[in-house]
């Protein structure tokens, strides 16, 4: 955005807010505040929109942004790409305006006689003001007002389409406006479009066959399908139509498996074959539900935080806003879902006890004594203060180390005794708390920058049974968030299945199903 200009214009005008006015982006073309209410009396638009409308205007004290003397400005034909491509990427017809194609058709055709019309100017002026407002309230806020009511807990920063627009309407020919959305959102969107490009095409072939599993050597007719499937998404690399299953589509079947979080053997079996099957269709709704939570998230990440994405089951490490390296997780079972939302990890506790939250006591520790009245003492547990809790040792439950960050739904991450599950390739076991693979490998990270602490000094008290609480300072932002399609960070595009049926709900919002 251009700064002021204190030079004298021909014409003086007096603005309400000099942030947005220069020489460069002053027109003699006014507007009032009477045309603005009558145009919304013909032309629909919530209170917001008209709202925010009105304050573009006043600020710019009632200056055009579209159009000057001389026609169009740079920034209709960029903001209509925009318009026209979120239309084609999501198959939304809804901002459409048969008006105000019409009106910028004919500004385009012969701007010296459009130019003196000017009830066409001024409606074309507030179509394109009031449809920006529209298209960005979509667009980056999202189609969804309240994220609560989908379990997600992650605050949402307002954004402000003022500043936007103000940007918008002052760039010069050739420039482009950065979208208030954050990397993620604009990766998968290129895949969203390449998907498009694939549906319109006829889709993703499907792979029948009546074998329950096919490997290196085999010959199939079904694997000619596989192939163009493969192909198609970027995991094959070669044009191979023949009926073989070679060393080549092993690697290729292997790149498929990463991608969708399965055992990465490069056999075709039924998982495989499954995701295979899902159908184009499928896909690009997954991936738009996912764009949807998106938008929710900041556009700017802190430069170092922790990320759990519990479909993946995986947690992802940043540094320098970006990935220094991830590790395995266990998340809680559907029954009893990890919450979705964000924290401040401000403490590392070596030797933890567990408190044993009720629901557990009821349902697990009470019935488990009743037939067995040692069953405390023979796991390490005791009761203090009404309070049952497991003791310090190799067999605690929370294994060695804990990590928190206070929350209101009384989750933190933690080692475990049980390392075995984390070998699986699908981790949804615990009652909500976050199972770590690496914990120790977690501490030291986060203690690097602690002169107190070293490697030699945390793996004395490790060695221990000794409860010793270390503060993280400063705190590090910890995100447990749900994605089931993402772009990583080679550029792959990942899918997941939705196992709390987030999805399923997200998508009802959207699409009404």
């Amino acid at each position: 955005m251009t700064g002021c200009n204190k030079k004298k214009n021909k014409k003086k005008v007096v603005l309400a807010d000099e942030s947005v006015y220069s020489s460069q982006n002053f027109t003699d073309l006014l507007i009032d505040s009477v045309a603005i209410n009558t145009f919304f009396k013909t032309s629909a638009a919530s209170d917001s929109i008209q709202n925010e409308v009105h304050q573009f205007y006043t600020r710019r004290n009632y200056q055009f942004a579209w159009l000057n003397k001389g026609g169009l400005t740079h920034a209709v034909p960029n903001f209509y790409s925009q318009l026209q491509n979120y239309s084609r990427d999501f198959a939304d017809s809804s901002l459409k305006n048969n008006l105000l194609d019409s009106l910028i058709m004919a500004a385009q055709t012969d701007e010296k006689k459009f130019l003196l019309q000017e009830n066409s100017i001024r409606q074309l002026e507030l179509l394109l003001t009031t449809t920006f407002f529209k298209y960005t309230e979509k667009a980056y806020s999202g189609t969804t007002k309240d994220p609560i009511d989908l379990e997600w807990f992650i605050p949402r920063k307002k954004k402000n389409y003022q500043v936007l627009l103000d940007s918008l309407v002052s760039l010069t020919k050739g420039e482009n406006v950065q979208e208030p959305v954050n990397q993620y959102y604009i990766l998968l969107k290129e895949k969203l479009r390449q998907y498009r490009a694939i549906q319109k095409k006829g889709g993703l072939p499907t792979v029948i066959t009546d074998k329950k599993l096919l490997v290196v050597g085999d010959s199939n007719t079904c694997l000619v399908n596989v192939k163009q499937h493969l192909l198609l998404t970027g995991d094959f690399k070669i044009n191979d139509t023949t009926i073989y299953f070679t060393d080549s589509l092993v690697r290729a079947v292997q790149r498929f498996q990463h991608r969708m979080g399965l055992l990465e053997n490069g056999k075709i079996n039924l998982a495989t074959i499954a995701e295979l099957n899902k159908p184009i269709d499928v896909r690009i709704k997954q991936m738009m539900v996912n764009m949807e939570r998106l938008r929710w998230i900041p556009v700017e990440m802190e430069n170092e935080y922790l990320l759990v994405n519990i479909p993946e089951f995986r947690l992802h490490i940043f540094e320098n806003k970006k990935q220094v390296w991830q590790m395995n997780v266990v998340v809680g079972k559907a029954a009893t879902k990890t919450s979705i939302f964000k924290g401040n990890l401000s403490q590392i506790v070596l030797n933890p006890y567990w408190n044993v939250p009720t629901s557990i006591v009821k349902n697990e520790i009470l019935p488990k004594i009743s037939q067995n009245p040692n069953y405390l003492a023979r796991n390490n547990m005791e009761i203090v203060d009404g309070v049952y809790r497991q003791k310090p040792g190799k067999n605690n439950s929370l294994g060695k180390i804990k990590f928190l960050f206070p929350n209101s739904f009384s989750i933190y991450l933690h080692d475990t005794p049980s390392k075995g599950l984390f070998g699986e390739s699908k981790r949804a076991f615990s009652h909500g708390c976050i199972r770590v693979s690496e914990p120790r490998k977690l501490a030291l990270y986060l203690l690097r920058k602690d002169a107190s602490w070293n490697e030699e000094k945390v793996d004395n008290i490790l060695k221990t049974d000794n409860m010793t609480n270390i503060m993280v300072r400063p705190t590090v932002p910890v995100y447990i968030a749900y994605f089931t399609a993402w772009v990583d960070i080679s550029g792959q595009l990942n899918f997941r299945n939705d196992i709390y049926d987030l999805d399923k709900k997200l998508a009802k919002e959207i699409f009404g199903e």
